[in-house]
């Protein structure tokens, strides 16, 4: 029997169980159920050639233990069909909601329900376990296509960060352009002034220069006496 050992747990209680074999599996997995419990989805730990495949979610805690020459699909396809059928009985929106367990229930409570439950779903595993890989097939193609999908959104909200960097940097090199705008138009005007005052002091030099070579010549050759 490929599937050994089930349960159900709330927190650190154990709500319900089926083993199929005689064994300290129970003893085994409250070992790791704390630190299975802390994880959200699913985690696996292997001992003694068993694995211990849990699956933590919406505050129950789901386990299977199988052979190590099981695989993964299997445990992992019953993990999916066992939360399945313990939410349509028990979880929020099934169709028996009334049934669901309180807060602080018994160890135990639920084996007289759910604990037939779990050996009719490992029975029917071990006896069909193509259709149990058939549904791990589906779900996988189904993560892989959330991955796909994850990867595609966290792309195209980098690209918009990219867009906002690009944007950002536009309008700092805008800023700058202005600045260098009106700096270049203040030294241009500097230049421009600076080159009024050199062609002024040129024409007052040259005027000066003209008027004392005239003087000169005037008074040398005594025309300006008579």
């Amino acid at each position: 029997m490929p599937l050994i050992y089930s349960s159900v747990s709330q927190g650190p209680v154990t709500l319900a169980e089926y083993a199929g074999f005689q064994g300290n599996f129970a003893a085994v997995a409250r070992e790791y159920l704390d630190k299975a419990s802390k994880l959200e989805g699913k985690s696996r730990y292997e001992v003694d050639g068993h694995t211990f495949n849990f699956l933590n979610r919406g505050g129950y805690t789901y386990l299977v233990v199988a052979s190590a020459d099981t695989g993964l699909s299997l445990p992992s396809a019953f993990l999916d069909k066992m939360e399945a059928e313990f939410r349509a009985k028990y979880g929020a929106g099934g169709q028996q909601q009334q049934q669901q367990p309180p807060l602080g229930a018994a160890a135990g409570s639920l084996n007289a329900t759910f604990g037939k439950q779990l050996k009719a779903m490992m029975e029917n595993a071990t006896q069909h376990p193509e259709e149990y890989s058939k549904v791990a097939s589906v779900q996988k193609k189904v993560d892989e296509a959330k991955a796909v999908m994850v990867d595609n959104i966290e792309a195209v909200l980098k690209r918009g960060e990219q867009l906002d960097k690009i944007q950002e940097k536009t309008e700092d090199l805008m800023v700058e352009a202005d600045r260098f705008r009106d700096g270049a138009v203040r030294v241009k005007r500097k230049i421009w002034w600076q080159n009024c005052k050199m062609k002024i002091v040129v024409a007052l030099a040259v005027i000066l220069l003209a008027v004392v070579i005239f003087l000169l010549v005037c008074f040398s050759g005594g025309n300006c006496l008579k």
